[in-house]
């Protein structure tokens, strides 16, 4: 998947009308949302996490449930086990860090012939 189909939490906050450190609590709530991040630390989100939110919302906020409520009624529906994500890494695009990848290949395969 291309960085393009992700959503900042910013972009979350502005679909949903939630505030960025309220998707960041619900993060420790439901391990339903648990977005990627980026090697720099960067939450990216994807659309099912983008649903999972506006179904959190629409418990917590509209009809009332406490957060453990709609974690119940969110594993309820069917939602159980949270997948597993991976760490998105977008690739190196510039001249200079492909330059240096090489270099660092270059120094891996010496140390391995030297092994």
């Amino acid at each position: 998947m291309s960085e393009k189909n992700y959503l900042t939490i910013n972009e979350i906050a502005g679909k949903t009308g939630i505030a960025p450190h309220t998707i960041r609590y619900w993060e420790s709530r439901f391990k339903l949302l648990r977005p990627l991040r980026l090697a720099s630390g960067h939450r990216r989100y994807t659309q099912k996490d983008l649903e999972t939110v506006n179904e959190i919302k629409d418990l917590v906020l509209l009809k009332g449930y406490s957060l453990r409520g709609a974690r119940k009624a969110l594993y309820a529906r069917g939602k159980s086990k949270p997948e597993k994500k991976q760490s998105f890494i977008p690739p190196a695009s510039d001249a200079k860090t492909m330059e240096l990848l090489e270099e660092i290949k270059k120094e891996l395969r010496q140390i391995m012939k030297d092994l």
